[in-house]
């Protein structure tokens, strides 16, 4: 892996006069960028049945072949998922939604996040004869709910707040079952979950506000840091309440931990992400570094496509031209397919190439959103060269990487990060550039103005962990 990997996204609509598993689906697809494993909606029908379609590949790919009943007039909900796996290995059981029956009640869940204490509970729950047919940290919360049923009278509400209250770490979930449908996002905020309003009535929740131009919504708010909102299908306003773990956490006076991260890479730039555009975000974090990190070059020139709006800000702060250094092609496909290291470095000059007539004899300043392994950066630094640039220097809009994550985001393990026990002198010389200077977490963070600067997770910058790891490590993509 050259690039950081998101663990996926959501989207669920209920109440529409459109076709919810339709709209959940082109929410998915505006939302592609956060997961290209597999694709899934699952949709709840008017006479209480839950219909699943998932399957491994883009959007697009998996809808191809969508049975007709997912799109009739008799679906009054739906909740689709993207994936991009960090726990389980890529196997279609581990797609999304994953679909149950709980003493004969349909239960449909999607989630986003990394659940840190899975591991435990996936233990716990064998002990006691579970037996778990998927490799993913989302199973678990059903085998949770399902041991409650009986003892609360089948109240399902109550099922998925215990059932919430025992687990640690990041989930946004979507939760489909006869009664509607319930969005959850876990008491320390780390992922985002917004609400969108469909003027003509119902409702569209989703990892990203860029789902909602897609589906004909308009962005309501945040989901609230562990909120559990209910929407009963028939368009009314959904109820909110905090679920008991989280209203505990709250009354603690604790903050939160969302993921900034997701500004400086993962979100869209067209979303509003814990109530801040990622665009103006970006922007800023061009702008402060070009202040922290000013570079003596001819031309500033972005990655395309996340380094594209730290650049402009940049180029804006500094007076230096940006341009085009590097031109995409579109019709390569994705990295990851092919396995061997030397194919991915060649995917990585197939996917972005350098304009010699852009470069040659210039003093080029290459604008970043961030370094991982370092490997695309070599490669990219050395072509540049080859095209002629004179010199070679890059400023990254965030700081340097040199912890793990294990609450939603696929970062490799510490020692194949190439910030880690590495002084930025070291890393710069790793490369091959003249210069290197990283974004300060204070800078980062001054960019950010919806929530305070505490109310952010920095730990794969600082190693500040907002919650402990898990004691027997992050699985990645290995089965459990």
């Amino acid at each position: 892996m050259n690039r950081p990997g998101e663990y996926c996204g959501l989207c669920g609509v209920i109440g529409s006069r459109t076709a919810p598993s339709a709209l959940a689906a082109e929410g998915l697809l505006a939302q592609q960028h956060r997961g290209q494993e597999a694709a899934g909606v699952a949709a709840l029908t008017d006479n209480g049945r839950i219909l699943l379609h998932k399957r491994k590949g883009l959007v697009s790919e998996a809808m191809a072949d969508a049975p007709k009943a997912l799109f009739d007039g008799s679906v009054k909900a739906a909740v689709g998922h993207v994936r991009y796996g960090t726990f389980g290995g890529d196997d279609i059981l581990n797609a999304q939604p994953i679909l149950v029956s709980m003493a004969g009640i349909p239960v449909a869940i999607a989630h986003n996040g990394t659940i840190s204490n899975a591991g435990s509970i996936r233990r716990d729950l064998q002990r006691k004869g579970h037996i778990l047919q998927t490799g993913t940290d989302t199973e678990i919360v059903l085998h949770l709910m399902s041991r409650e049923l009986e003892r609360n009278n089948y109240n399902m509400r109550r099922c998925f707040d215990i059932a919430l209250s025992k687990l640690e770490g990041a989930f946004c979930l979507l939760l489909l079952t006869p009664e509607g449908m319930y969005a959850v996002r876990d008491p320390l905020g780390f992922r985002p979950l917004c609400l969108g309003r469909i003027p003509e009535g119902g409702w569209v929740v989703a990892s990203e506000s860029i789902a909602f131009s897609m589906t004909g919504a308009e962005y309501v708010r945040e989901i609230g840091a562990g909120e559990i909102v209910f929407f009963s299908g028939d368009g009314s306003r959904p109820s909110v309440a905090r679920f008991d773990g989280a209203a505990e956490l709250f009354r603690s006076g604790d903050g939160l931990a969302q993921c900034i991260f997701e500004h400086v890479y993962f979100a869209r730039p067209g979303s509003m992400v814990f109530g801040d555009s990622v665009y103006r975000v970006r922007l800023e974090m061009g702008r402060r570094l070009a202040r922290e990190h000013p570079a003596d070059c001819d031309v500033v020139v972005p990655v395309p496509d996340s380094g594209m709006f730290a650049a402009i800000g940049y180029s804006r702060e500094s007076g230096v031209d940006l341009d085009m250094g590097f031109t995409r092609n579109h019709y390569v496909g994705r990295t990851f397919i092919d396995p061997t290291q030397a194919a991915r470095q060649s995917m990585v000059m197939r996917k972005i190439q350098p304009i010699p007539s852009a470069v040659a004899g210039k003093r080029v300043c290459v604008v970043e959103d961030s370094i991982v392994r370092g490997t695309t950066s070599i490669t990219r630094i050395k072509a540049l060269r080859e095209a002629g640039a004179r010199e070679v220097h890059m400023r990254v809009s965030c700081p340097p990487h040199r912890h793990a994550c294990y609450f939603g985001i696929d970062f490799p393990q510490q020692d194949k990060l190439i910030a880690h026990d590495r002084s930025v002198t070291e890393v710069a010389r790793i490369l091959g550039l003249d210069s290197l200077a990283y974004l300060s977490v204070e800078g980062m963070l001054s960019c950010v103005g919806a929530h305070p600067v505490r109310d952010y997770c920095t730990a794969c910058f600082t190693g500040e962990y907002p919650v402990l790891p898990p004691s027997d490590g992050y699985p990645g993509k290995e089965e459990p």
